[in-house]
């Protein structure tokens, strides 16, 4: 399928969608969002993807945040909508069975920054910024913002970067939890291209499923989430991968899942 604002690549089971909009700072708007939406269904569905990269295309952004243009003509019913539209993509994003890594290049703001909590974990470029800054324009995150923020580094925190509206470095991002790693701009893709082949060489199974009860396991007391795991370790131990796994270790091997 073709896109228009996004590029899809597909190298060694590993994808990688790019916003690409660079005159625009890959600012999100209704058609990016619904591009976003269906590549993800398209990965969904391709078996032999095994790791998602999320990136933007240009040295400045990653995503820095909703098109305000557009924003600025919604009304209360469209921008209902709007809103709806990018937690449908967040949503899907986050629920793909695949480890996701957002690659932040540059600026991650409002939208941008949704979309980056919206992946398993984010590695940075040391010019990356991180900000929710919707309070400035009378507004609050529309994408998950005050719901995914706040589950990563708690709720205070979360407050103060909202109700301030203030961006952030990407070494204070990881220093307050929610940026795994800050690299060099020129080594970033290497970097997270290197942590993408080491988990394409995991079981695909034990990745669904760690990412499966890590993720639902948030939502629920101790006692349910520990039942979760319990359920997932029985998959894990009848998978094929499983057997392949254990099947290696005893063979001084490495396996092939």
């Amino acid at each position: 399928m073709a896109y228009n604002n996004i590029l899809f690549d597909i190298t060694d089971n590993i994808a990688t969608v790019t916003i690409n909009r660079p005159k625009s700072l890959n600012a999100l708007n209704a058609e990016v969002l619904n591009e976003i939406f269906q590549v993800v269904e398209s990965i969904a569905a391709n078996e032999k993807i095994r790791v998602l990269i999320l990136t933007g295309s240009g040295e400045k952004a990653f995503v820095a945040g909703a098109d305000i243009t557009e924003l600025s003509e919604l009304n209360a019913l469209a921008a209902k909508s709007f809103a709806a539209n990018g937690h449908k993509t967040m949503a899907a994003l986050q629920g793909l069975t695949i480890p996701v890594i957002a690659a932040v290049n540059g600026f991650a703001l409002g939208g941008g920054l949704e979309l980056a909590l919206s992946c398993d974990f984010i590695y940075a470029s040391e010019n990356a910024k991180f900000g929710l800054p919707e309070i400035t324009l009378g507004l609050i995150p529309g994408f998950g913002g005050t719901q995914r923020l706040s589950r990563i580094i708690g709720k205070n925190r979360a407050k103060e970067m909202i109700f301030t509206g203030k961006m952030i470095s990407a070494r204070e991002a990881s220093q307050i939890g929610f940026v795994n790693l800050v690299i060099p701009a020129d080594e970033l893709m290497e970097s997270v291209t290197k942590t993408a082949k080491g988990i394409t060489s995991k079981g695909k199974v034990s990745l669904n499923m760690a990412k499966q009860t890590i993720n639902q396991g948030l939502d629920v007391d101790l006692a349910t989430g520990c039942k979760m795991e319990i359920d997932a370790f029985a998959l894990c131990v009848a998978s094929e991968d499983a057997q392949e796994g254990t099947r290696a270790f005893l063979e001084k091997r490495k396996p092939t899942f």
